[in-house]
């Protein structure tokens, strides 16, 4: 499959939903904790597809908000792994050249956590391949409702004089994704079809790709795959078809 892409025309971000750790390990009667454990090594193997076909961004859905409501036990167990994965893997992230980036409410995180990610997105800041983004206790609404906020700040002390004439692009500025190009293609494993709070400013005009594989048997080849499906895909940004020809 991965000689099948069209190299001159690969989405520039891809982000993905990995969904179906916990069911994945009820299906072979093992602990939820299980699947996510191979969830990681999921995230290695997808990570370095990523590198090795092109991709210039590539999101993944770590940890959201709503994750927080989850038994504290698995919780816990989650926390362990990302500080035992970043450890584990910021050497071959810094030769691959990927640089780590973060959106979300770092703060809800346990300090422990919070240490390691800022060391790894130190570490990785001068690389110059790959950027992987962690969305990590994060929530589009939430992260609407705080550029909001920071809007209605910055036009009390007068940084703002007409929020009249804020444009889309302006807007874009206030959320966590200011620097990063909307997701082209998004894919979500599990056969789950939503996109549970996740990017719903930038995903305004993302293709959508649904896997029923869970996360933990999604390989490079699903990738490709998602790749080549995208690349068939008419974008048509409200145009029609002859417009886009005669373009």
């Amino acid at each position: 499959m991965f000689e099948l892409i069209e190299k001159e025309n690969l989405p520039r971000h891809v982000a993905i939903i990995m969904d179906g750790n916990g069911r994945w390990a009820k299906a072979k009667g093992l602990n939820r904790i299980y699947g996510h454990q191979q969830g990681v090594d999921t995230v290695k193997k997808i990570v370095e597809a990523a590198g090795e076909v092109g991709l210039e961004y590539l999101t993944l859905y770590t940890f959201s908000i709503e994750n927080w409501k989850r038994p504290r036990e698995e919780i816990n167990a989650l926390m362990s792994l990302m500080v035992d994965a970043i450890m584990r893997e910021m050497d071959n992230l810094i030769r691959q050249g990927v640089v780590v980036k973060v959106i979300g409410n770092m703060t809800d995180l346990p300090v422990s956590v919070q240490l390691k990610l800022e060391e790894l997105i130190k570490n990785t800041a001068a690389n110059k391949g790959l950027k992987l983004v962690l969305a990590l206790s994060y929530g589009a609404r939430w992260e609407i409702l705080e550029a909001a906020k920071k809007i209605v700040r910055a036009t009390l002390e007068g940084n703002i004089p007409d929020p009249d004439v804020l444009t889309e692009a302006d807007f874009a500025t206030y959320l966590t994704t200011a620097d990063i190009p909307d997701p082209d293609l998004l894919i979500r494993t599990s056969g789950e079809c939503r996109l549970s709070n996740f990017l719903l400013w930038q995903c305004a005009y993302t293709e959508f790709y649904f896997i029923d594989k869970f996360w933990p048997d999604f390989e490079k080849d699903d990738l490709y795959l998602a790749i080549r499906n995208f690349q068939q895909r008419e974008r048509r940004f409200g145009k029609i078809g002859e417009q886009l020809k005669n373009s």
